[in-house]
């Protein structure tokens, strides 16, 4: 199936019969229910195991909780509840298939997200290794093996739910409501970056970063790409955070927004470029995840 036979992404929800404009409003009412439910589970195993007062202040911490272990956990479980959350809620509404969040293809497709997971990877890797070798270690190396294997598991989690959210639920809304792509990837980038207290330059980056996964998403009609491309920069800041090469602040200076930009710019135009050449995109997933 070619890509120009693919249902158009952004504006998908329209096709189906029991669309209405109202009832994504309505999921969302479901899901942040169902989500402060998982929170309030999450914080209370947390709170178990680490002890209330060391949750507390992670909770007043900002960005800074992330170079911690327990601050990691909880900020990316935080995040990875949102899929279990739209699943319910969508379930519950019953207005379209779970599957079209995923893509206008025919569901999700696990080899497309880990073909996608290569170009990010080689950029994001060439950077950090760059920058690690020219500002050296800023902090402690706190890496343990039990770290690395839960953040490989949970943080593309947290990565793939955030996309859900975002690029599915969010601009597929604004998509089906006003049935133009470009300001539904707006807005949609509006609302992520409203969602990451940093500083000015590290909102306005957010933004930026936001605009280049809705175009992702829209071109490759689907989120395996932009998931990919997440996962691949939360992966390498969380493990060069542990190793003591990076240090993550709520407060971003012009040489990190301006680095972020520019791999972000080159992963998303490489991933773009090669995926479409060698036809990634194209092809119906016939599964419907």
């Amino acid at each position: 199936m070619s890509e120009h036979n693919t249902p158009e992404y952004i504006t998908f929800p329209r096709t189906f019969e029991n669309y209405r404009w109202y009832k994504p409003i309505l999921v969302f009412i479901i899901g942040a229910i169902v989500y402060v439910i998982l929170q309030v589970a999450i914080f209370a195993i947390f709170g178990m195991a680490y002890g209330w007062n060391t949750i507390f202040q992670l909770m007043t911490q900002g960005y800074e909780a992330l170079n911690s272990e327990a601050g990691s956990y909880i900020g990316y479980l935080s995040v990875a509840i949102f899929l279990p959350s739209l699943y319910i809620a969508t379930k519950i509404v019953r207005d379209r298939p779970f599957s079209s969040y995923s893509s206008s293809r025919g569901g999700w497709d696990w080899k497309l997200f880990f073909k996608s997971l290569t170009i990010p990877l080689a950029v994001y890797l060439i950077y950090e290794t760059i920058s690690s070798i020219i500002h050296g270690r800023v902090g402690p190396n706190t890496l343990t093996v039990t770290f690395f294997v839960i953040c490989l598991i949970i943080i593309p989690l947290q990565c793939i739910a955030e996309e859900y959210f975002l690029r599915g639920l969010v601009m597929q809304t604004f998509g089906s409501w006003f049935k133009i792509p470009i300001l539904a990837i707006i807005l949609q980038s509006v609302v992520f970056a409203s969602m990451h207290p940093y500083s000015i330059l590290g909102v306005l980056g957010v933004f930026i970063q936001g605009i280049l996964l809705g175009f992702l998403t829209w071109r490759s009609n689907g989120l395996e790409a932009s998931s990919a491309l997440h996962s691949v920069n939360n992966l390498t800041s969380a493990y060069f955070t542990a190793i003591g090469f990076e240090v993550t602040s709520s407060i971003i200076g012009p040489f990190d927004f301006a680095s972020t930009i520019i791999v972000t710019t080159v992963s998303t135009l490489g991933l773009y470029y090669v995926g479409t050449r060698k036809g990634w995109f194209g092809e119906k997933t016939g599964k419907s995840i």
